[in-house]
């Protein structure tokens, strides 16, 4: 098991979770959009969310900023989340928008929200967990999208929520975070996406 845990903090990076929440949405709404309409918003996250970071990253490597693809030092992490909050500022702003994708814009403003307050904390050398804060968020979007489409379908919030204490338990098993950083994550994961809930649900 401890061989496996180190995975899922592969599999469930931050960078990730952007392109899984629309996947998902675009799931749950399937019949709404035409085929043409969610390649070109799939398109639209892999470049912003996952291509741009990606490349920046290697950028930030080559000039010695990062050290590591999970950028363990508070220090190293400023840039690449001022990064973050401008790419999601662009997403809601041109993107995804309200009129069109209301319930993926609301995500996108509470990820949006959670990436200021984890930069907030990183000024004052305060150490969230990223990973628990990305997959704890999406939990939280995944369970209010069922309520909201009256899916009554259980089964991927508990999925997700199985997710994130998996997450939680990787990043301690690799020593990554202590138990705190790990609950600060969650709660700047959970809340903002609960302040948004109520605007959508």
């Amino acid at each position: 098991m401890k061989k496996i845990l180190p995975l899922f903090s592969y599999i469930l990076h931050p960078i990730f979770i952007s392109m899984y929440a629309t996947l998902f949405y675009l799931f749950c709404k399937g019949d709404i959009f035409t085929n043409q309409e969610k390649y070109y918003v799939l398109f639209q996250i892999l470049i912003i969310t996952i291509v741009v970071p990606v490349l920046f990253f290697l950028l930030l490597r080559s000039t010695g900023h990062v050290n590591s693809v999970m950028v363990p030092e508070t220090s190293q992490r400023k840039i690449p989340l001022i990064l973050q909050c401008f790419l999601y500022i662009l997403l809601v702003k041109r993107s995804i928008v309200i009129a069109r994708y209301p319930e993926l814009h609301f995500f996108f403003l509470g990820a949006l929200f959670s990436t200021i307050l984890a930069l907030i904390g990183s000024l004052f050398k305060i150490k969230a967990s990223l990973h628990t804060m990305a997959i704890s968020g999406l939990t939280i979007f995944a369970i209010g999208l069922n309520i909201h489409l009256q899916m009554q379908n259980p089964y991927w919030g508990a999925f997700l929520i199985l997710m994130t204490g998996v997450v939680a338990s990787s990043r301690l098993e690799m020593d990554a975070h202590t138990p705190k950083e790990v609950m600060i994550g969650l709660l700047l994961g959970v809340l903002p996406q609960l302040l948004f809930l109520y605007l959508w649900l």
